[in-house]
């Protein structure tokens, strides 16, 4: 039995797109950046944290012949070290659209899944490429709902990819999760593995 953690429409296209079954649990936690974070450490904290928040409210529900497995992840844009979360207004996508423009920046998605066998976690990084941004187009993708549900204000999937020449990693990563380090995330965390820890606890993060 696979719960994703999360409500992100796009993180349930690619599962589907991955033929898995699941169901879908969003978790409530504390978003905040802790002092000293670093983006890599952060994405990996939420995704742990996310999947740990439904493990706890399921892990006395799961069936031997079905070993519950809870996948929680968190995707966020980087340029400059500054880390670009969901706008919280078109002032603010038009501020993060033009700090992208022309520049390369990063994506990174925090994985992380928690079964019975405790709790395993990565992160994917991405380089991504962007165009200068003519100023009507950009006025035309404000006015429109797309940037404002999304880490950096845009999707790659969607008008932004007129921007983005090219990228360096896992595309599926800059939609908001790495299909196949997370398929083998999942395995770990079905299976065992040697690296596990107890739930509560997270696996070394990459550090950028």
């Amino acid at each position: 039995m696979l719960i994703l953690a999360s409500s992100s429409p796009r993180r349930r296209e690619l599962l589907t797109l991955a033929g898995l079954d699941f169901t879908v649990e969003a978790a409530d936690i504390d978003e905040r950046i802790q002092p000293g974070e670093t983006p890599a450490k952060y994405v990996q904290r939420l995704a742990v944290e996310k999947a740990q928040v439904i493990w706890e409210q399921h892990k006395n529900d799961e069936e031997s012949d079905d070993p519950l497995v809870v996948l929680g992840a968190d995707t966020t844009v980087v340029c400059d070290g500054e880390i670009l979360g969901k706008p919280v207004d078109q002032t603010d996508a038009r501020r993060m659209l033009e700090m992208l423009a022309g520049r390369t920046h990063q994506v990174l998605t925090g994985i992380a899944a928690v079964s019975r066998h405790g709790v395993v976690s990565d992160v994917e990084i991405t380089q991504v490429f962007f165009d200068l941004i003519d100023e009507q187009e950009l006025i035309r993708y404000l006015a429109s709902a797309e940037p404002m549900d999304k880490a950096g204000a845009y999707g790659i999937q969607g008008y932004a990819a007129r921007w983005i020449p090219r990228i360096e990693g896992c595309f599926f990563n800059v939609m908001g999760l790495p299909l196949a380090r997370t398929m083998a995330l999942l395995t770990k965390a079905r299976e065992g593995f040697n690296e596990a820890k107890a739930p509560g606890s997270r696996l070394p993060s990459a550090r950028l």
